[in-house]
């Protein structure tokens, strides 16, 4: 049997995860009604064959509440994680291209946002958005992008230095014509590989601050609801409430973080040769 190389093997790893979270996704969006099902009949159920991940103190599936919470935050991590590359990936540009004035301001908001403790900053902007949904998107997308800005902005203060870009703009190019059709090609490939690794930190941050009760309302399946719910009952030695959500959204995590480095080895131009 032939060897897999480098190349083969990290789209393999690629495409099972691609395949994992697609699975998990539409099998928690056609499971909404089955999630909130209750049946007393069946509660406290440990893990079986007919239920995996045992039942909880209402007799809802918990395999089902785990896949359906890992879904909702798949989708608001993607949906945040989407909408903070974008804000990096146009202030990383503007910071280094309209002057010193632009910098230095773009430059005092990263710093302003980083130096504020991440989930402190998280809380505030949730509960400050009115909570729910909207409040969870919008705070994990607006504390998300300052890494990312900061990388994309040094890879254009590189660019600027490249012969064809000056003589670009001694033709007269304006900067927004060079940034796009000159710059944005070659950023391409970091913007990809920091939104895809943007994603674990969304989904965690998300799972952090619903568990802490800051997030989604109780009523919503997500994962961080999940987590909390079932420490009222640890004690009472149900550890299969925790144990299979907390592990399926470690899982989740490590599939991301491992589609993203995948990505960045795929985007290396010398990866080809191995």
């Amino acid at each position: 049997m032939r060897k897999l190389n480098r190349r083969q093997r990290v789209l393999l790893g690629l495409g099972f995860s691609a395949a994992f979270l697609i699975v998990v996704c539409i099998w928690g969006s056609l499971g909404t009604e089955a999630a909130r099902a209750t049946d007393f009949s069946r509660k406290n159920i440990p893990p079986c064959l007919q239920y995996p991940f045992g039942t909880d103190w209402l007799g809802r599936d918990m395999l089902v509440r785990t896949v359906k919470g890992l879904s909702i935050s798949i989708l608001i991590g993607i949906t945040a994680a989407a909408v903070s590359a974008v804000i990096a990936l146009l202030l990383g540009i503007a910071s280094a291209t309209m002057g010193k004035a632009v910098d230095s301001v773009i430059s005092f908001v990263i710093d302003l946002i980083m130096g504020v403790p991440h989930i402190l900053l998280l809380i505030l902007i949730s509960v400050a958005m009115g909570k729910g949904l909207k409040g969870v998107i919008v705070g994990v997308a607006v504390t998300h992008w300052p890494s990312l800005a900061r990388l994309i902005r040094a890879e254009v203060l590189q660019l600027k230095e490249m012969p064809y870009i000056k003589i670009a703009g001694k033709l007269g190019k304006s900067r927004w014509y060079i940034a796009v059709k000159h710059m944005l090609p070659h950023l391409l490939p970091q913007f990809i590989v920091g939104l895809v690794l943007l994603f674990p930190h969304a989904i965690l941050h998300e799972s952090s601050i619903t568990f802490l009760g800051f997030g989604l309302s109780t009523e919503q399946p997500a994962i961080g609801i999940v987590l909390s719910e079932a420490m009222k009952y640890l004690v009472t030695g149900k550890w299969w409430l925790a144990l299979f959500p907390g592990l399926f959204l470690v899982v989740t995590v490590v599939l991301f973080y491992v589609m993203g480095q995948s990505l960045r080895k795929l985007l290396d131009p010398g990866s080809v040769h191995q």
